[in-house]
């Protein structure tokens, strides 16, 4: 039997409902890391760095598929739980509808400017070019990418996650496939690469469209819809914390990159780039979990059940508690023979990259508070206060320390940025979960 959004939630069964978010995640991690395999070992590592130096700004693009996404996830929610599916319904479709119109001219415009963008953000010569390459194959399928970004929370909410985790398995799986294929036997290089990737995009954004447009079993169908400038506003506002931890994440690798060439040249970008590979797994089990019980807490929030909000709350705090020092432990343990995957076949870069990766990992203990803050208010649809929490953690204290630690330590103090920030941002989102705790009776 299927679990619903209106069901008691125990331990067990609250994590069978996330578990798909949290394993789909991962899984997108996963493909997104095989993509840095492949490049590094295959390719080669400049071609490795020009594909960590473009990234930022095609995932800049997609992040309005996070916002939307994550933004009308609880929009629906709410106006599930207040026993209005016609609405839920027009809200769902007129949302996905724009999305892929977004989709398509924020693809023309990266296309059209690839070159001098990635000039800006540093690259030269060589760099460009390759930058160039990889960037407008990606930019094609954008409308998709920003679709699979949507239905990620969209299929939680329709009560569908082990479909969304299905879909995520099969791009994922195309992905991989067709890396090996692309760089290993036909030898495309970083074009290889860009088109894997393109592939299992266009497939994690299209099978859902399909489905939703026929006659289906779950909650939400695509329908006729008009405009809806009030759904919009709500959703763009709702979900703008995940638009900004998105957007931030890219200005802040960017600002990472140039330390880095600063401090440490080509090896210290790849460094970094290994780290953010190996780093979105472990972080994709506090964004999964985040992603998952968010319907859950919207739902409850439309329906008044303040109990059930309540005992949801706890779990949450519990959950990221002991995932934070699992994640933490195993990182430490793991640092070596992780990085050497990528990066074993020079020994200069391996030592940086394990020393980094250990230092880095001890701020998971920190992470999953300032997820789980931020999206918690955005399930509450408050905004401002789930932008707040992620502007301050993902740009603010990240920017912050990323500029002033290295100054005094050198390369020493662009790993310890990540500690003080990721601290700062979980303080901040447990002084807005205690102010308004009274206020949603969580």
């Amino acid at each position: 039997m299927e679990i619903q959004l209106s069901d008691h939630f125990d331990y067990k069964r609250l994590l069978r409902f996330v578990f798909p978010s949290i394993i789909m995640m991962i899984f997108t991690s996963i493909y997104g890391v095989v993509d840095g395999f492949f490049v590094s070992n295959f390719v080669g590592k400049t071609p490795f760095a020009a594909v960590n130096l473009i990234m930022p700004f095609t995932q800049i693009l997609g992040a309005l598929g996070f916002m939307l996404g994550a933004g009308g996830c609880a929009l629906i929610a709410k106006t599930l739980g207040e026993k209005n599916e016609k609405k839920a319904n027009e809200i769902f479709s007129f949302l996905v509808y724009i999305g892929a119109v977004l989709g398509v001219l924020f693809a023309v415009f990266g296309i059209a400017f690839i070159k001098p963008i990635a000039a800006m953000l540093g690259a030269e010569g060589e760099l460009i070019d390759l930058c160039a390459l990889y960037g407008r194959i990606i930019l094609v399928v954008l409308p998709f990418f920003m679709l699979q970004n949507m239905f990620q929370s969209f299929l939680i909410v329709a009560e569908k996650p082990n479909l969304g985790l299905a879909i995520t398995v099969i791009a994922g799986a195309t992905n991989m496939v067709l890396d090996a294929l692309f760089m290993i036997v036909f030898k495309w290089g970083v074009a290889g690469a860009a088109l894997a990737t393109a592939a299992s995009q266009f497939i994690g954004g299209f099978i859902p469209v399909v489905y939703f447009a026929r006659k289906n079993s779950s909650t939400l169908k695509l329908v006729k819809a008009r405009f809806d400038g009030r759904a919009l506003f709500q959703a763009s506002t709702n979900g703008s914390s995940e638009f900004v931890s998105n957007i931030s994440m890219s200005i802040v690798a960017v600002l990472y990159n140039f330390q880095l060439m600063k401090y440490a040249g080509e090896n210290g970008v790849a460094a970094y780039g290994v780290i953010m590979y190996i780093t979105f797994i472990f972080i994709a089990i506090l964004l999964g979990y985040s992603i998952g019980v968010a319907p859950i807490i919207g739902y409850n929030q439309g329906a008044e059940n303040h109990i059930e909000l309540q005992n949801v709350f706890k779990k949450s705090m519990v959950f990221n508690t002991v995932a934070g020092i699992a994640l933490t432990t195993v990182a430490v343990v793991l640092a070596a023979p992780l990085s050497k995957i990528f990066v074993g076949y020079d020994a200069e870069l391996l030592e940086m990259t394990t020393h980094a990766f250990k230092l880095y990992a001890i701020s998971f203990l920190f992470t999953g508070f300032g997820i789980f803050g931020s999206s918690l208010f955005t399930a509450l649809n408050n905004g401002l206060v789930s932008a707040i929490i992620s502007f301050l953690r993902t740009l603010v204290f990240q920017v912050v320390t990323i500029l002033i630690l290295p100054a005094i330590w050198g390369i020493e103090g662009v790993w310890y940025s990540i500690i003080v920030a990721e601290f700062l941002g979980a303080a901040v989102a447990i002084v807005y979960i205690l102010k308004y705790k009274k206020k949603y009776r969580y």
